[in-house]
C-alpha cells in the first residue's frame, strides 16, 4: 500500500479498496491509515490505471449520504472500485497499477447559463425533472462550457435540446 505522499482522504480511499476487494472488508473510519475527517460532504473517487493513464471507475455522490466527511470517502471508494457499471469491478491484481483522486465538491449554485461556467474551475449539473448529469471540474480534454454541459446531459440521458436547470460548483481535489 502506497501512504505518506498522498493527502489522508486519498490514503483513506486506497485502504478502502484494499480491504473490500482483498477481504470483501467495509474499512471504518478508525482503521483508517491518516486521520481524514471532515465536515459531511458530496465525494467522487476517481480510479485511473497507473501504467495507461485510462479511467477504470468514477462514482460520488453530489451531497453527502453519511453524517462524516470519512465514511462518504469510504463508501464511494468502494463504489468506484466495484461497481461503476462502465468497468468490471477492480480485482486484487491491479489494486498497485491505481491512482487515485477524490473530490470534495462545494455546495452547488444555480447558474443562468453556460456563460457561467469556466469547466477548469467549475464542475457541472444538469438538472430536468429527477434526471441529473454531473461532470468534475478540470476533466483534460474538455476545454469549454458546452462541451462540459453536453456530456453532463448525455450522463443523464437529456436531450440536447432539452430545457434544463443548470448549477455549477468548486471542488477541492486531492490526489
Amino acid at each position: 500500500m502506497q501512504t505518506g505522499q498522498h493527502h489522508p482522504l486519498v490514503q483513506l480511499a486506497r485502504a478502502a479498496i484494499e480491504a473490500y476487494v482483498c477481504d470483501g472488508h467495509v474499512l471504518s473510519p478508525d482503521e483508517a491509515p491518516a486521520q481524514a475527517g471532515g465536515q459531511p460532504a458530496g465525494v467522487f473517487v476517481t480510479i485511473h490505471t497507473r501504467s495507461t493513464g485510462e479511467l477504470r471507475g468514477c462514482i460520488g455522490t453530489i451531497e453527502p449520504c453519511e453524517p462524516d466527511l470519512a465514511l462518504e470517502t469510504i463508501q464511494n471508494a468502494i463504489s468506484a472500485a466495484t461497481h461503476d457499471p462502465r468497468f468490471p469491478p477492480i480485482r486484487p491484481r491491479e489494486l498497485n497499477d491505481l491512482e487515485i483522486d477524490v473530490s470534495v465538491l462545494h455546495p452547488a449554485e444555480p447558474i443562468g447559463s453556460p456563460a457561467e461556467l469556466d469547466p477548469r474551475q467549475y464542475g457541472v449539473i444538469v438538472r430536468q425533472g429527477t434526471r441529473r448529469g454531473l461532470l468534475l471540474p478540470d476533466i483534460p480534454g474538455i476545454d469549454d462550457a458546452e462541451t462540459q454541459v453536453a456530456i453532463a446531459r448525455q450522463k443523464a440521458w437529456i436531450g440536447p435540446k432539452d430545457p434544463v436547470n443548470l448549477y455549477r460548483f468548486k471542488v477541492d481535489k486531492y490526489t
